[in-house]
C-alpha cells in the first residue's frame, strides 16, 4: 500500500489516467484486506483485555461475553483467511458464465434453466448483478443455451467453483407416464478480461460475423431490428453472441469482451492440461464426470463429487444455497496448491 500510496503522490501519476485507475483500484482492493485484518487484531486485543479483566474478579457474566465475542473473532478470521485464498490474478473481476443444455431435449433444456434460476439467485444473495448477454430458449421449455455477466467484487473467485457438469435426477413433469430421468447441463465460468489485462491477439480477419433479430425468453422480441451480433472465431471455433443491448454496435463490444473471456480461459486450460501431462495426472473430462449431483426422487440430496459436501435440502440449493459448497472447493482447492 505504501509503495502504491508513492506513486498517486508523484506529480506526472494522472499523465496515464488509464493506468493511475488501476493502481487506485488496487490500493482499494489491498486497503480493504489490511483493514480487515486491523481490525481482527483489536478484537483480539479487547478479548485479552476482557479475559484479564474478568478472570481479576472472578466475574462469570464478562466471561460469557467473552465467549461470544471470540466465537465472531472466528468468524471473521475465517472469512478473512478465504479472501485470501482469492488470490488469483482474476478472482477479483466480474464473470462471464454460460449454461448448456447435455442430450436429452427438453429435459436438459429445463434443467439449463433450472441451473440459471440458481445462480442468478447465488448472485442476488452475494449482492452481484447480473445481466443475461444470450438466450437460447428451448423448443418446448427451458433454455437450450444461456450467457449472463455478472458484476460484483471476486464475482469469478467465487463462481468459478462451479464449472463443470451438473446431474439432476427426478420424476419428469414433460413424462406422462411419471418415470424417473436423469439429466445433465454444463457450466462454464471466465473472468472478464478487459482489453488491456491480458495480451489475447484477436485478429479480424479470423472472425465470422453475422447480424440477425433479437428476441427474448419465449419468444418476444426485443426490437425490429438486426442488432443482436454472433460471432465466430474460426481458428479455434469459438461462438459467443449478445443481443442484450439495443444496438448492434453496444452488442458487438459485449460479445467481443465475452469472446476475450473465452480465448483466455482457453489458453489457461491448455496450459493447466499441459502441466497436468508433464507431472502424469490423467483426468476423465466427459459428459459423465459430473461435478454435482441433484437428486430430487426416489430421496432428496444434493452431493458435490469434488468435496463429498452433502445437503438434504435440495429446494434451498436450487434457490441459490450455494455457499457451502462454493467454500469446500476452493479450500480444497487451496491445500492441493500448498501441498504440491
Amino acid at each position: 500500500m505504501q509503495e502504491l500510496e508513492e506513486q498517486t503522490s508523484r506529480p506526472d501519476f494522472w499523465g496515464d489516467a488509464e493506468n493511475a485507475q488501476k493502481v487506485l483500484k488496487a490500493r482499494m482492493v489491498m486497503e480493504k484486506d489490511v483493514t480487515a485484518w486491523e481490525s481482527l487484531e483489536r478484537q483480539a486485543r479487547d478479548i485479552r483485555e476482557l479475559i484479564e479483566l474478568g478472570a481479576e474478579e472472578g466475574d462469570a457474566e464478562t466471561l460469557t461475553e467473552v465467549a461470544a465475542l471470540n466465537a465472531q473473532l472466528e468468524s471473521g478470521v475465517s472469512s478473512a483467511e478465504f479472501r485470501r485464498m482469492l488470490s488469483g490474478p482474476h478472482d477479483p473481476s466480474g464473470s462471464f458464465v454460460s449454461i448448456n443444455a447435455g442430450a436429452g431435449g427438453t429435459e436438459s433444456q429445463d434443467w439449463a434453466e433450472m441451473l440459471l434460476r440458481m445462480y442468478l439467485r447465488y448472485c442476488e444473495k452475494k449482492g452481484w448483478k447480473t445481466e443475461i448477454t444470450d438466450y437460447q430458449g428451448g423448443e418446448e421449455a427451458g433454455v437450450k443455451g444461456v450467457t449472463f455477466a455478472v458484476s460484483g467484487e471476486f464475482a469469478y473467485g467465487y463462481l468459478k467453483a462451479e464449472a463443470g457438469i451438473h446431474r439432476l435426477v427426478r420424476i419428469s413433469p414433460f413424462d406422462s407416464n411419471a418415470r424417473r430421468h436423469t439429466s445433465f447441463a454444463s457450466v462454464f465460468v471466465f473472468p472478464v478480461i478487459e482489453e488491456d489485462d491480458i495480451d489475447v491477439k484477436i485478429v479480424e480477419s479470423d472472425l465470422r460475423i453475422d447480424t440477425y433479430r433479437s428476441s427474448g425468453a419465449g419468444g418476444q422480441h426485443v426490437n425490429t431490428t438486426d442488432s443482436a451480433i454472433r460471432i465466430t472465431h474460426l481458428p479455434t471455433g469459438i461462438v459467443v453472441a449478445c443481443q442484450s443491448e439495443r444496438s448492434q454496435h453496444m452488442n458487438k463490444a459485449t460479445a467481443m469482451k465475452v469472446l476475450r473471456s473465452k480465448l483466455y480461459e482457453k489458453e489457461l486450460r491448455e496450459r493447466e492440461a499441459k502441466a497436468s501431462d508433464i507431472a502424469g495426472e490423467k483426468k476423465e473430462i466427459g459428459w459423465g464426470s459430473q461435478i454435482r449431483s441433484y437428486v430430487l426422487h426416489p430421496y432428496k440430496m444434493v452431493k458435490d463429487l469434488r468435496t463429498g459436501v452433502e445437503s438434504g435440502n435440495p429446494d434451498a440449493v436450487l434457490d441459490g444455497d450455494l455457499e457451502e459448497f462454493v467454500v469446500a472447493y476452493l479450500m480444497g482447492v487451496r491445500r492441493e496448491t500448498k501441498d504440491i
